[in-house]
């Protein structure tokens, strides 16, 4: 966290020494509105920019509060747009498996072939993926499965996902030298991980198979996959925000309320076409 705050006040101070702007004292509404301008190019994502603007607002505040302002200067407000919803056809997600043996070195390959299946299978988030410990890989022999029993790190909710035979058994292959995380070393931030394999190996990746993301996380994609498949097979909202790990549904309702009404448009041609067909008996 601290280097998030070194560096967004480094860019501030380069920007107020541009103006010929020196002090705390000089800094105005004015000149973070300028300052603010520059952030879309250097974040594109309006989630980032407004907690760009929490940091700067902090170190404000802190000026303030030791007497360095006299006020607290207003910055701009962020609209935070929701992130399109992009599920990957059957097509897209054989070309993401395919690209993995030409982008990805070969000593990874295994590795990313499994976080892939693990995402697109389950439904986690990047973060909970690669940070998933091989005890909530759990067998149920009952039921002949196995399923992941985690929590989400951004909400602590409780997650239980049934997965594939064939996931669950790659994702037990995997060796990473830690015996704990299937992925994870272990060592540093998890923020770390995420950050690092977006990088370097899903960004590559998505590029190399020609998907496109639309300004927002490319692994989301994994998850909206996830998500629009079971609605699109019948499986109801309720049940599909549980499984996503939502505190709410209305969280769910806003990101993938448009595939049931999609599913429930297919229905409704279904039910019409059976009413003209049934005429043809009378």
């Amino acid at each position: 966290m601290l280097g998030k705050y070194t560096r967004e006040l480094a860019r501030l101070r380069t920007f107020c020494e541009q103006k010929n702007v020196y002090t705390v004292q000089g800094i105005t509404r004015e000149l973070l509105s300028g300052f603010c301008a520059t952030w879309p190019d250097l974040y594109p994502s309006s989630y980032t920019r407004a907690k760009v603007r929490e940091r700067v607002r902090s170190f404000l505040r802190y000026c303030y509060e030791v007497q360095w302002l006299p006020r607290i200067p207003t910055l701009p407000k962020i609209k935070i747009e929701e992130p399109p919803t992009l599920p990957l056809s059957a097509d897209e997600y054989a070309r993401l498996l395919k690209a993995i043996k030409t982008t990805i070195t070969k000593d990874r390959q295994t590795q990313v072939y499994a976080l892939i299946q693990l995402m697109r299978w389950s439904g986690l988030a990047i973060r909970d993926a690669l940070t998933l410990k091989r005890t909530e890989i759990i067998e149920d022999k009952s039921k002949g499965l196995h399923r992941i029993v985690t929590a989400r790190q951004k909400t602590g909710t409780h997650v239980s996902v049934p997965i594939p035979p064939d996931v669950a058994q790659e994702l037990l292959d995997v060796l990473n030298g830690n015996p704990e995380y299937v992925f994870w070393s272990g060592e540093g931030e998890e923020e770390s991980i995420t950050k690092s394999w977006a990088k370097l190996y899903l960004a590559p990746l998505f590029k190399a198979a020609k998907l496109s993301s639309n300004g927002y996380m490319k692994s989301h994609r994994l998850r909206d996959t996830f998500a629009v498949d079971l609605l699109e097979k019948g499986v109801p909202l309720e049940e599909v925000s549980k499984l996503l790990g939502h505190e709410s549904i209305k969280t769910t309702e806003r990101h993938y309320a448009r595939w049931v009404q999609g599913r429930q448009d297919r229905l409704d041609s279904l039910v019409t076409a059976a009413w003209k067909s049934g005429k043809s008996t009378k």
